[in-house]
């Protein structure tokens, strides 16, 4: 059964049959000059600007810390999307994973917090999976209803175990709205490196002090529970797209009646993939109450969502994920750093790819698309000129604007798997 599924399904999967111009995947080479092309971009902004913390240590330290919980969700929604489940409830997912970190945490440390947020998301998940997978429950309902649940469910534990009179967690610091603080997680810096990166970026060079900025936030105190979500990106990747597993967990989610017809177990792997959504959701959520020491009301912050934008901006692959992530923790780093002149020097950057991207526009013959694009780039140089900072409320609402900029942008390159989200029983293809 192994050899002809493998033979029948895997041309499917591979795109041999895309029709003509439909976009691939982008390669190696092409996402390394994106890469180069954006630091060049980036360091000719902060000269212009003056705006140093746009590649900065710090601002990119924090847009990775930034970026691992909305990664991981990200993570979470493309192994359940991949198997044909839409999941709108990382959200809900993330929340139990904070306060199941939380919960162990302040006892047994930050590692055994991880592993709690872990197995609270995976409950999440589970639960997901019985409603969509065994009772057919619309997916986005299913989804919705447990961001509910998990924020009424969290809010009461928390009052029970952490807010109760004269319980140990309340004499440890612990009240209605948290719990008692953890233990540090163990980080770690590339010895001499980062010395010596930080001093080439105190330079202010062209580009060469931009890079070491870089460098230098992506290598100084990283946590080592980061280390763990790059290692989940690489290893979904090779168990997804070089397994036998992966392949049959992606035929789940493109055409589960002819998966079923080889003798795959679909609700098996749809089980499997949601259960591991939910985890890797809660893994998230375990991140953001370990960076903190402690589970916090309203911790998760709509992330779980940001998450779910970053899985379709990444075309429900795990490289584009992290490059959605990245680019989220960018913007995120910037309200925790209250990055109001950063923000106002990323208005210049936005409308030249305006400007260019009307260019194009006009080269295909789209007039009026190119029209309201030049407009818009008109209106932020302006609003550049006139300005010297960008409130604070705005600089606080950047994540969800460039969400929802990236989104329309990228819609057009979009492929989701085309079972996403429909119904299936066992035994409809007979």
């Amino acid at each position: 059964m192994s050899t002809t599924f493998t033979s029948a399904i895997a041309e499917k999967l591979s795109g041999r049959n895309r029709p003509e111009g439909k976009r691939g995947k982008l390669s190696t080479p092409v996402v390394l000059l994106i890469i180069a092309g954006s630091m060049i971009l980036l360091a000719a902004l902060r000269q212009i600007t003056g705006a140093n913390d746009l590649t900065s240590s710090g601002q990119f330290s924090g847009a990775l810390a930034a970026a691992v919980p909305i990664g991981l969700a990200g993570l979470g929604g493309l192994w359940a999307e991949r198997a044909g489940v839409v999941n709108i409830g990382l959200e809900g997912m993330m929340m139990l994973g904070t306060f199941c970190a939380g919960a162990v945490g302040w006892q047994h440390g930050p590692w055994m917090a991880a592993l709690a947020g872990v197995v609270g998301g995976a409950v999440g998940g589970l639960i997901h999976a019985v409603a969509t997978v065994t009772f057919n429950v619309d997916h986005i309902i299913s989804g919705v209803a447990i961001n509910i649940l998990a924020l009424g469910v969290t809010q009461y534990l928390a009052k029970m175990w952490f807010g109760a009179e004269g319980s140990a967690a309340q004499k440890a610091g612990g009240n209605d709205k948290q719990s008692p603080v953890m233990e540090n997680m163990p980080n770690f810096s590339i010895p001499g490196l980062s010395d010596w990166l930080h001093s080439i970026e105190k330079h202010h060079w062209f580009l060469v002090s931009d890079v070491a900025g870089v460098l230098d936030g992506l290598v100084s105190d990283v946590s080592w529970l980061t280390i763990v979500a790059a290692l989940l990106f690489v290893g979904t990747f090779f168990v997804l797209w070089r397994s036998a597993f992966g392949l049959r967990l992606r035929s789940c989610g493109e055409s589960p009646v002819a998966a079923e017809s080889l003798g795959v177990n679909v609700y098996k792997y749809k089980y499997a993939a949601v259960i591991v959504s939910g985890g890797m959701a809660g893994l998230g959520g375990a991140f953001l109450a370990i960076g903190t020491h402690m589970y916090s009301d309203g911790q998760t912050g709509g992330r779980g969502y940001i998450g779910l934008a970053t899985m379709i901006f990444g075309n429900w692959r795990p490289g584009g994920v992290a490059m959605g992530a990245g680019l989220f923790g960018f913007m995120d780093s910037l309200q925790l750093r209250s990055g109001g002149p950063t923000v106002h020097a990323l208005l210049l950057l936005v409308a030249v790819l305006l400007v260019g991207l009307a260019l194009w526009r006009l080269k295909q013959g789209k007039k009026r698309p190119a029209i309201i694009s030049g407009v818009v780039a008109a209106a932020l140089v302006l609003w550049y000129a006139l300005t010297k900072t960008v409130p604070l409320e705005f600089v606080d609402a950047t994540p969800y604007v460039a969400t929802l900029l990236v989104l329309s942008l990228s819609a057009q390159r979009l492929r989701m798997p085309k079972a996403d989200g429909k119904p299936y029983r066992k035994g409809q293809g007979k």
